[in-house]
């Protein structure tokens, strides 16, 4: 009796230590929340890498390269307009080795075709070839394609509308952290911002929505946005004060944008002048590059925008709503606490130099430490001043990590 008493204690106990083990390791395996799918698209080597920066006109470090990577592909979880749950993409490289790395997420510049989309460029681009080359000096490198791009290029994309250009660029973050994970990566949660013209806007509004909402699980180090046309009203009065403009898709973009984003019901004639005005929602079909849109419209400034608009839009009332749009979404009325070090090519005209000038100046009468936010002026155009800001800007990252 006892012994029959004894076996089935035994099969008992194994069972529940069974059991009580079974629950530990499913209290132990982190559910993904942002990630949705990922797939692997290239392995780049440090020696590959090496080879193809040294024979570019960069300046880089290029002893820094040292670890092979590895380039994923994946899609996220994040949210559009009315809060609805979308899935958007980009790209992920991981560094290959052991150690604990730290996070940079690099934001791209305007793009207008889904086509240029970083998970949409051929393998061999420029483009793959740089975001790579952040991740083999020990970075985990996130690149995000924003809303309207990628697995997204079914909405259109939020141009210069700052919470839904700042989700996006959380979301990323969290879901590159879980793949990190999967893939047995270890991040120290050290993280770096960085992105180019519409990129340097993403980064900054980023870097805002992190201080302002807590992220878990990561230490915000530094940010170094460039040329990024932060302060929205002023790229208006800039834009409406010349007689010319090269890139008036810019202007179709921010209209097609907000008028989408925010419910507008004004009709696209209250904006542009015909026939530029009933062109408009067919040019930005995710199908055209930004000078493919140019072509369809006019750089004549007076020619492009509305008269009334043009001359009343901060007299009139009936222009309010567009007013209060563009200072809602600036990035002017806040005192950044992390490191913030802005950058600005000289005699760049497509986002004026000013525009970073105003706000630089703007967010130390704020309030900021001159120590936390600082300005620093490259040599160059809107599309010449991109290689000084790599050059500068990497080795100071690189100091810091």
């Amino acid at each position: 009796m006892n012994l029959k008493l004894n076996r089935i204690a035994v099969l008992w106990l194994l069972y529940f230590a069974i059991f009580l083990t079974s629950c530990q390791d499913n209290e132990v395996t982190p559910v993904n929340e942002s990630l949705v799918s990922y797939e692997s698209i290239l392995t780049r080597t440090s020696s590959e890498l090496q080879t193809i920066l040294g024979a570019s006109n960069i300046n880089l470090p290029l002893s820094s390269l040292q670890l092979d990577v590895e380039l994923y592909e994946i899609t996220y979880k994040t949210t559009y307009l009315n809060n609805e749950q979308i899935t958007a993409s980009g790209i992920v490289i991981l560094p290959k080795g052991s150690g604990n790395y730290p996070m940079v997420s690099f934001q791209h510049g305007t793009i207008a075709a889904n086509s240029q989309a970083p998970s949409m460029l051929p393998l061999n681009s420029t483009e793959l070839i740089l975001y790579a080359a952040l991740a083999s000096p020990g970075f985990i490198t996130a690149i995000p394609d924003f809303i309207g791009f990628g697995s997204s290029s079914n909405v259109l994309h939020p141009y210069y509308v700052r919470e839904l250009t700042a989700s996006t660029v959380v979301d990323m973050l969290k879901a590159t952290k879980e793949l990190a994970r999967e893939k047995g990566i270890n991040f120290d949660g050290k993280l770096f911002l960085a992105g180019y013209s519409q990129g340097g806007y993403a980064t900054m509004a980023a870097h805002q929505s992190i201080e302002k909402n807590a992220l878990s699980g990561f230490d915000l180090v530094a940010s170094f946005p460039s040329s990024g046309g932060y302060d929205v009203k002023a790229m208006q009065e800039y834009f409406f004060g010349l007689d010319t403009y090269a890139e008036p898709f810019f202007l179709g973009y921010v209209a097609m944008a907000y008028k989408t984003t925010f419910a507008w019901t004004q009709p696209l004639s209250d904006f542009f002048q015909e026939p530029y005005a009933s062109r408009m929602p067919d040019l930005f079909d995710g199908n055209k590059t930004g000078q493919e849109i140019n072509a369809q419209l006019t750089t004549s400034i007076n020619e492009l925008v509305s008269f009334d608009l043009l001359t009343k839009i901060d007299s009139d009332t009936r222009y309010k709503y567009i007013v209060d749009a563009f200072e809602e979404n600036s990035l002017v009325d806040w005192i950044p606490k992390k490191p913030l070090h802005m950058y600005h090519g000289d005699i760049d005209i497509t986002v004026p130099y000013d525009n970073s000038v105003v706000t630089y100046n703007k967010l130390i009468s704020n309030g900021a430490s001159e120590a936390i936010v600082t300005f620093t002026t490259v040599p160059g155009t809107h599309y010449t001043g991109v290689i000084p800001y790599l050059e500068d800007f990497i080795p100071k990252m690189l100091s810091l990590k």
